[in-house]
């Protein structure tokens, strides 16, 4: 029956070709949408990873720099810093938006981060081109993502930055690219007002009568210079010392600092349980469909298939032929059209998942779980070819 398969396909084999290679698109675009979801996760446990902390000091009660918004004052450090058990302890800002550079504009995080030692978290794991930043000012570290290149100027609000550094695989959890710049200009970018707003902020300040006390000089130009300095960040980060408990270590800060630490496990499960948690839902739901407009596919041709060949079914049981062996002929034709689809599918996943905007990630382990859904699939979906044929009356053989 395996040869009696093989010429059935041959006879009409455009039609199992053609059909096989739409089912491979579809195939492929449920192995992408699986790469994507893979990728955002690979994305959040990279932007841990290349934070290199042990912990994320933020502000108390928040999740943290990377899922909500935290402040916090720019000297926070010294006082997590003195704690036993903490190594180092580093500021930094994070904020997305939009850097120009010529007449294109790129979405990106920028990361504020202490100029000095390279060895202090937040600062790039690893460079593939050009120097850290060296420099308070100006200077600018870009991941490769964003298209720049060593001797940009980019701009950054209303700054200028040269681009001295280039790094790779360095995003955000969204996917974004990060553009690492000195801490100070970071929190120029991202906490110092306008000039517009400064100056209204001035305005109301000046007319009200408990900033304007004849008796005391200075507290106008106090609380205005308070009101447009820019001495805060979003987060601390942490580095332990070997050995150092640290769920010991985050529970110190939280209850003599007044703040939250967040460790690396509860960190990636904000970022893979909440972050991205609504799109795996959405993903989840794509693949359902997609499973289930496959299988409809698949039924669809082997049924087509097996009405056209009834006369043929109908002379094999006449000639004694058992019904299992006419359901193994079905499924038969039925996983090597999966068998082709899959193979078009992964081919053209491997192809096209480099031209996403978002990170594709196609494991192995995914490929052979998907491998043998379609293999599940086609079987399933022969079932109603089979009962069809099983139904066919010999005397159709001699009454045709």
């Amino acid at each position: 029956m395996i040869s009696l398969a093989g010429r059935d396909i041959l006879h009409g084999w455009g039609k199992f070709v053609f059909t096989g290679f739409g089912l491979g698109l579809l195939i492929g675009v449920t192995l992408i949408m699986a790469g994507v979801y893979r990728g955002m996760v690979d994305d959040g446990r990279a932007l841990l990873d290349n934070s290199g902390a042990d912990l994320w000091v933020v502000q108390q009660d928040t999740l943290g720099p990377y899922a909500e918004s935290s402040s916090l004052p720019d000297d926070s450090w010294r006082s997590v810093r003195l704690l036993p058990g903490v190594a180092q302890a580093a500021n930094v800002t994070y904020l997305t938006m939009q850097v120009r550079q010529g007449g294109r504009d790129v979405r990106a995080m920028v990361v504020g981060v202490t100029p000095g030692d390279t060895t202090q978290p937040g600062w790039p794991p690893y460079l593939v081109a050009g120097r850290h930043i060296t420099r308070s000012h100006y200077e600018a570290v870009a991941d490769t993502a964003t298209g720049f290149r060593l001797g940009d100027r980019i701009q950054i609000r209303r700054s200028l930055y040269t681009v001295v550094g280039l790094t790779r695989r360095v995003v955000s959890s969204g996917g974004d690219p990060m553009v690492f710049i000195p801490l100070k200009d970071a929190q120029t970018a991202q906490f110092l007002k306008d000039n517009d707003a400064i100056l209204q902020s001035r305005r109301r300040t000046e007319a009200n009568p408990a900033f304007n006390r004849p008796g005391v000089p200075g507290l106008l130009d106090a609380v205005i210079d308070s009101q447009s300095s820019n001495t805060m960040v979003n987060a601390v980060l942490v580095t332990a010392r070997p050995g150092a408990d640290l769920a010991a270590l985050a529970g110190d800060i939280q209850r003599w600092r007044r703040l939250t630490a967040h460790t690396r496990a509860s960190m990636e499960d904000i970022l893979v349980g909440k972050l991205i948690a609504t799109s795996a839902r959405q993903i989840g739901m794509f693949l359902v469909i997609l499973s289930i407009v496959s299988a409809a596919i698949v039924a669809f041709i082997i049924y087509t298939l097996t009405m056209d060949k009834i006369r043929e079914i109908a002379v094999l049981k006449l000639i004694g032929t058992r019904n299992r062996t006419i359901a193994a002929m079905i499924v038969q034709q039925a996983l090597a059209l999966g068998l082709i689809g899959f193979m078009v599918g992964k081919i053209a996943a491997t192809f096209a998942g480099p031209a996403f905007p978002r990170y594709v990630l196609l494991l192995p382990a995914d490929s052979v779980l998907g491998f043998l859904a379609v293999m599940a699939i086609c079987v399933l979906a022969s079932l109603v070819s089979i009962r069809l044929a099983l139904k066919v009356d010999p005397a159709e053989a001699i009454g045709g």
